[in-house]
């Protein structure tokens, strides 16, 4: 069995020391639930990225908060959570039939330490060896839903644009209507700031790949119009985890490379 991404320990890390913290942005107080000593070591070879991390919290909070209005207007809505990692919002959110589908080594890892079985909201988790087996096959089973939601957080970057395509076609088919909640990164972001912590995760075999021009284009042509797009790096500032960028900077000549990095929100068409 492949080991755990190194990703899934780092993204789960930075969001236990946010709960830990003086004043939680997430509070997720699951997180430290995974961290195993791997995870810690993991966590601190990004002690020296201050935004990356902060950037991290805020973009999970940012979904966090969309979820929520959902699910306070339709209690029943499902939830579908691609590449879940160690996502614990059918834990900490009320409400919602939830389905997380990932690696099978991180599934299994995941049931030993939280069960489904403890989560109040209806929750499936799916293992999925996303080399080798259909996502369609797996998913099947909830087909044709009146409605879902479906989260891919942290995931498109690492992506080819052919990949993320095949993504989108079989969401359609699977989901007719749907809405897609997802971080993008446009290129001028990446060559602004990404450059440090992509080499870092580049180490650990999870380079960039997906950081076009205007990541935006495949998915307004996949069939998706844009609901809105949230800054991450605003509301980092906004959430106070990342006062490196003041406020005034950002309502001025860096308000467009803010918006370089964001959380999009698209609805089938």
């Amino acid at each position: 069995m492949k080991p755990i991404s190194k990703t899934a320990f780092y993204c789960c890390g930075v969001r236990m020391r946010d709960a830990e913290g003086p004043s939680p942005v997430c509070g997720d107080t699951y997180a430290r639930l995974f961290m195993n000593e791997e995870g810690l070591q993991i966590l601190a070879a990004f002690d020296d990225e201050p935004r990356p991390n902060a950037s991290n919290v805020a973009r999970h909070r940012i979904i966090d908060d969309r979820l929520r209005r959902e699910l306070a207007a339709d209690p029943k809505l499902l939830v579908v959570i691609i590449g879940a990692g160690f996502d614990t919002r059918a834990y900490r959110l009320k409400g919602g039939t939830w389905i997380e589908l990932d690696e099978p080594q991180v599934i299994e890892y995941k049931e030993g330490r939280l069960p489904a079985s403890d989560c109040e909201n209806e929750l499936r988790r799916i293992p999925v060896d996303f080399s080798a087996e259909s996502l369609e096959e797996k998913l099947a089973p909830f087909a044709g839903r009146t409605r879902a939601l479906v989260v891919v957080e942290g995931v498109f970057m690492y992506l080819d644009e052919g990949a993320i395509r095949e993504l989108l076609l079989t969401l359609h088919r699977l989901f007719p209507r749907h809405t897609l909640v997802c971080d993008l990164m446009n290129r001028r972001f990446f060559e602004k700031y990404g450059q440090t912590i992509n080499k870092k995760i580049s180490g650990m075999g999870a380079p960039f790949k997906f950081t076009v021009d205007d990541p935006e284009r495949l998915f307004l042509e996949g069939g998706y119009r844009r609901a809105s797009k949230i800054s991450v790096i605003e509301k980092s500032v906004e959430f106070q985890r990342a006062g490196i960028i003041p406020r005034l900077v950002l309502k001025t000549f860096l308000r467009q490379l803010a918006a370089g990095y964001a959380v999009h929100v698209f609805e089938t068409v």
